[in-house]
């Protein structure tokens, strides 16, 4: 994942932004509600991406994947949305707890840019849902030209969207973050249509870590830096993760990327740890069992 990428990371304050208090306001409606939902997981299960994460042998990757993390940001979906066989066939070599986020496809979301894309959503959505259980949330990720002079055309389609099909959103253009009046009715938008608000911590984007949620659900896009410092900032989460669960944070899904992807899995177990010893909680990393390093 190249989006955010720096020359000279160790240049960047990669501290974490207070927590916004309409945020916190929002989570304060859905305190003491429900147990704490988590998945943390990478982007890709593929053998030429997380090279060195397969055991030699391995005749499955997605198999493998699926029983050392709980979930996995589908990213394969993005380029073509998927047959009804296909889902069936993801699913049914997955275990019982595992869940899929798969990504809205570009036909929709950079070609189109939203319009005349009701026939596409149909195809892509009744696919998904096939997931049943298995289905995390779908995450629409918008072009980064994708500005607020097409606020009208998100705010329709959002409004179009299937209500029984969990959705979060990214955008990426500077201008969503550069005017108040501007982030705030987007923010608007989210929150009564029920959008999840996705938030990317990268080097090069720090506009993008706002902060700010729009249901009791946090969608994180973690982008590493392949640096020494991507362990802290993993580590820095954790405190905002307890005032925000403290506070009332229902769900959480937490998916980390590299520049170069073969070190993906080693921050996701480190993370999970830490989720584990912090909130109590018994999700499954690679090699939990014997205590091995990953490679």
């Amino acid at each position: 994942m190249k989006f955010g990428q720096v020359d000279h990371p160790e240049e960047v304050d990669f501290t974490l932004p207070s927590t916004s208090q309409e945020t916190l306001t929002l989570l304060q409606h859905f305190k003491n509600k429900e147990p704490f939902e988590v998945y943390v997981g990478c982007a890709k299960w593929n053998k030429q991406d997380l090279k060195g994460f397969y055991p030699r042998g391995t005749k499955d990757e997605l198999v493998y994947y699926a029983n050392q993390f709980n979930s996995i940001e589908l990213n394969a979906t993005f380029y073509n949305s998927p047959s009804l066989e296909q889902v069936e066939t993801w699913k049914k070599k997955t275990p019982a707890d595992f869940k899929f986020f798969p990504k809205v496809p570009q036909s929709i979301s950079h070609f189109s840019r939203l319009l005349n894309a009701t026939d596409k959503v149909k195809l892509f959505t009744d696919a998904v849902v096939r997931f049943d259980e298995k289905l995390g949330m779908v995450f629409l990720q918008m072009h980064d030209n994708y500005s607020p002079k097409d606020m009208a055309r998100l705010k329709l389609f959002l409004h179009d969207w299937p209500k029984d099909v969990p959705l979060a959103l990214e955008v990426r253009n500077k201008d969503w973050f550069s005017k108040a009046e501007v982030t705030n009715e987007l923010y608007s938008l989210l929150e009564e249509t029920g959008v999840t608000n996705v938030l990317v911590d990268t080097a090069g984007r720090r506009d993008m870590l706002h902060m700010r949620l729009t249901t009791p659900v946090a969608f994180i896009r973690y982008v590493g830096a392949n640096h020494a410092s991507d362990y802290a900032r993993l580590d820095n989460w954790i405190e905002v993760l307890k005032l925000w669960r403290d506070n009332g944070l229902q769900k959480l899904y937490f998916f980390i990327h590299q520049n170069v992807e073969i070190e993906s899995p080693l921050l996701a177990t480190h993370f999970i740890k830490k989720m584990n010893e912090t909130f109590d909680l018994n999700l499954k990393y690679p090699n939990k069992a014997t205590g091995n390093t990953l490679f």
